[in-house]
């Protein structure tokens, strides 16, 4: 009689779980696809030269991009060092614990517990007073293990979701990395545009020194007045207070420079701007590619899949939950025979619960996602909106700047000539001070702008590169 109620009991128990695995193929959830950003991405560069082709420069590793050996040595100490890359790091950690447990969703939850309850009876109660003995100990080992069937899909797109938020996280990570290597390279060039601004500032200084002797003979000779002795003096002194500004600016940019490198402030060894030559053929790629390779895209993407996902998960607690919980182990007064086959006992509930009344929790949370998960989408398609407005402001700056810095050599070489030239004529008494002052201060300007728009060339390249997405493979 015994075993056929056992016997019943576990058909029934059974039956139970065929019916759940049955019901695991009537998904509520839906599968993401991508949204439709054919128009966000159809004209995505303003350029006049459209390009075709799938390759593009963020294809090329940094190492090859920048040949510099001090700039490729502190690109790699700051992906190694750099706090902003370690925080990313830790958070990629975080994700990925978050993921596994998502990943566990379908597994049971099994807990064991071993108790030992002692219980005193008042002999003045109904059991004490037919009872010699009121003082009784129980012993007991209890399993106990529950499990919900995934009816309508929530395990499985909680497991997405978080699947998606460790993706996020990792193309976070990426990013980091990216935009990290962008400013310890344009840190870097900026080091050495002032380098070569200090010396010709220098340069400027011990001219101007001369002149301030030059001008003071001529002086002498009562050739010129007073004031232009002292506007050369005002000249002299100018630059030297130009000297002290790049030197403090050199100062805060290796400060700037330790900082990314994930270093206390210090000198930099460094090469000169002269040798700075970036070979590689500029090359967009299709607008498309963004979507596979700048990190920031793709993790708003990964942000977009996991709203999908959750409001997955908020629609599917409107549905009815199947759940199985079965307990099971040994239990005796005695603890001698805890583990005897008399002790063992053990119970299998099956339930399915539907949620009715909930002060309108359910239906808020389902609201909520939707809404949420339309935020993502608009995030994603701003992302790539902005991605597009970086690379083509990119693109046109370094097209400018190569054009502009022709026309700087060109300014530079004249003014240089036209210096000297009235240098020598104030000397033999052919031109007015005055003229010489403008062509040094133009002449120096001069100087100081080809500096800054070769620095400007490499600033854009590695800005282009940025915003295409290199450097974090």
């Amino acid at each position: 009689m015994n075993l056929n109620i056992k016997h019943r009991n576990f058909n029934k128990g059974a039956l139970l779980l065929i019916v759940a695995l049955t019901l695991q193929s009537c998904f509520v959830a839906k599968d993401y696809v991508r949204p439709d950003i054919e128009t966000e991405t159809e004209a995505l560069y303003r350029t006049e030269n459209l390009p075709t082709d799938s390759v593009s420069i963020a294809d090329v590793s940094w190492k090859t991009l920048f040949t510099d050996q001090y700039l490729q040595q502190y690109i790699e100490e700051g992906l190694q060092n750099n706090m902003d890359v370690r925080i990313a790091l830790q958070q990629i950690i975080a994700a990925q614990a978050y993921a596994k447990q998502g990943k566990a969703g379908y597994l049971p939850s099994v807990n064991v517990g071993v108790n030992w309850t002692h219980q005193e009876l008042s002999k003045n109660t109904q059991f004490g007073a037919f009872l010699s003995d009121t003082s009784t100990d129980q012993y007991d080992v209890t399993a106990n293990l529950s499990w919900e069937a995934d009816i309508w899909g929530k395990i499985r797109s909680n497991k997405r979701a978080t699947q998606a938020a460790y993706l996020q996280s990792v193309a976070g990570h990426q990013a980091v990395k990216t935009q990290l290597i962008s400013s310890i390279a344009n840190t870097y060039y900026n080091l050495l545009a002032l380098d070569e601004q200090l010396k010709i500032t220098k340069e400027t200084i011990a001219t101007r020194d001369s002149s301030v002797t030059t001008i003071k003979a001529l002086k002498d000779a009562g050739q010129v007045t007073q004031v232009a002795v002292d506007q050369n003096i005002a000249q002299f002194n100018s630059a030297r207070a130009l000297q002290v500004d790049i030197e403090t600016a050199i100062f805060k940019t290796e400060n700037t420079l330790s900082i990314l490198l994930g270093k206390a402030p210090q000198h930099f060894e460094r090469s000169s701007l002269d040798f700075q030559n970036i070979e590689q053929d500029i090359v967009l790629g299709v607008p498309a590619t963004l979507l596979n390779n700048r990190p920031d895209v793709m993790a708003a993407e990964y942000g977009l899949i996991q709203s999908f996902e959750l409001t997955n998960v908020t629609k599917s607690n409107l549905y009815p939950s199947l759940t199985l919980t079965a307990s099971g182990g040994f239990q005796s007064l005695e603890l001698d025979k805890l583990f005897s086959a008399n002790s063992l006992f053990a119970n299998i509930i099956g339930g399915l619960t539907q949620p009715l009344f909930n002060k309108r929790a359910l239906k808020t949370q389902k609201e909520v996602a939707i809404a949420q998960q339309e935020q993502s989408l608009l995030q994603f398609k701003k992302t790539l909106l902005v991605a597009g407005s970086e690379v083509s402001n990119a693109l046109f700056t370094f097209e400018s700047e190569t054009n502009k810095f022709e026309f700087r050599k060109n300014e530079v070489e004249a003014l240089r000539t036209a210096e000297t030239n009235s240098e020598e004529l104030l000397i033999n008494g052919y031109a007015n001070y005055l003229d010489l002052l403008t062509a040094r201060e133009r002449a120096l300007s001069a100087e100081l702008n080809i500096i800054d728009s070769k620095l400007q060339q490499l600033v854009s390249i590695v800005d282009l590169y940025e915003a295409l997405g290199g450097g974090w493979r």
